[in-house]
């Protein structure tokens, strides 16, 4: 941690040839000096083996209880800073222990606010409690950031209190019609949304680290445009499980895919399932249990029989639960899988996630507060999202009402 070691600068010494004492405060690659406010002449500073030494002389020993002190002052400050802030700077450090700290943050730059947050999400990542994926979002959004001001502002980065209403505005703009990826122009609403919304979250990072006092981005509106969440009926389902397919590649990707249809777990948590995961219940039942890698949220999921039925096929044949595929691969070969079964539908990795959310579980009766939990959701509103209330329950529903006006 901060290291403290003290010395005299001998060719500052005072017509008595007492010269200053002071502090080199040091942390990881950095450093800094201050003054502790006392003096020794060379000659005892040498003596005493720098105050190390038994002390006699009552002067002496009072400078000693002094640097001691000052020691403790500065340990005590870089404690307090460190838990705000993992980087402590030492000139603010030293401001502090100087008295003429004025209280306000040290300025940020707004790239600098992303990286601060970034850093801190990848040790998350490397802990395992989020996506790599997620952290990849992160950096794509910095790096449009940084287009966007080169574009506009011909800066490459700028004061994080500078980013104003006007800034905000024109950086939507920019992503929604200007900014060219991989050949495209422009990024679509939902995905403009998501990334202003990461660069509030880094700020309001940078705010509980005492780093900022407001976030500019809180001044957006946008919104995520609610698309129908693409899943299958109960009779398509049925036609994927009963097709009898010629290649082993399309039979390994149906029981994949089938796989995430009973549980409801996506690409990247489904890939990490193994035998560690299932657990059983005081009545014998089977049940997967994770943490949700998007969500950070604990996820418990009764194991259905079709769902058995996979992981008892590829049992020992992998270290997880299911063969492992490239969400590339898998949504190439679901796309010929449809097309074999005569289902007209846009198949990927995610339509089981949805057709979990509706068929299986809602479709079925299943209470939206159960299917959120074992969705691994952190509201109500984003299962309504991925679980489409089903006709046949409203239905069951209003069948009760008319049979009050019969």
């Amino acid at each position: 941690m901060v290291k403290v070691i003290f010395y005299i600068k001998a060719q500052k010494a005072n017509k008595k040839g007492e010269a200053p004492i002071f502090a080199r405060i040091s942390f990881k690659t950095k450093e800094t000096a201050i003054a502790t406010g006392k003096s020794i002449t060379l000659d005892r500073w040498e003596q005493t083996a720098k105050l190390r030494n038994v002390l006699k002389i009552e002067k002496e020993k009072v400078i000693k209880q002094a640097l001691d002190n000052f020691h403790l002052a500065v340990e005590k400050k870089f404690n307090e800073l460190y838990k705000i802030d993992p980087e402590v700077s030492l000139t603010h450090l030293k401001k502090e222990l100087s008295g003429k700290s004025t209280g306000k943050r040290d300025s940020i730059t707004i790239i600098e606010v992303m990286e601060k947050h970034n850093a801190y999400f990848k040790k998350k990542v490397d802990a395992g409690d989020r996506s790599p994926a997620s952290l990849q979002k992160y950096e794509r959004a910095k790096c449009l950031l940084k287009n966007f001001m080169e574009s506009q502002y011909r800066l490459s980065d700028m004061e994080a209190t500078e980013v104003n209403g006007a800034f905000v505005h024109n950086l939507e703009e920019f992503l929604t019609y200007e900014s060219t990826y991989k050949r495209r122009t422009g990024i679509k609403n939902n995905s403009v949304v998501k990334y202003i919304k990461s660069y509030k979250t880094a700020c309001n990072h940078c705010i509980k680290l005492d780093l900022l006092e407001k976030n500019p981005f809180n001044v957006y509106r946008g919104r995520l445009t609610v698309k129908d969440a693409i899943f299958l009926t109960q009779e398509e389902l049925k036609k994927i499980e009963n097709k009898q397919l010629s290649f082993e590649r399309l039979r390994r990707v149906r029981d994949i895919f089938l796989f995430s249809c009973y549980t409801g777990y996506a690409p990247v948590d489904a890939a990490k399932l193994t035998q560690e995961n299932i657990f059983s219940g005081n009545n014998g039942e089977l049940w997967l249990i994770t943490t949700r890698t998007k969500t950070a949220i604990r996820a418990n999921v009764p194991i259905l029989p079709p769902a058995l039925k996979v992981i008892d096929k590829y049992r020992g044949q992998q270290t997880g639960l299911i063969p492992s595929i490239s969400n590339q691969k898998m949504n190439a070969y679901l796309k010929e899988l449809a097309d074999i079964c005569g289902i007209d539908k846009h198949l990927t990795w995610y339509v089981a996630r949805h057709t979990f959310g509706t068929t299986v579980t809602l479709g079925n009766g299943v209470r939206i507060e159960n299917v959120s939990a074992m969705m691994g959701h952190t509201n109500i509103k984003q299962t309504q999202h991925y679980a489409k209330v089903l006709d046949k329950n409203v239905l069951t529903d209003m069948n009760k009402v008319m049979e009050l006006y019969r």
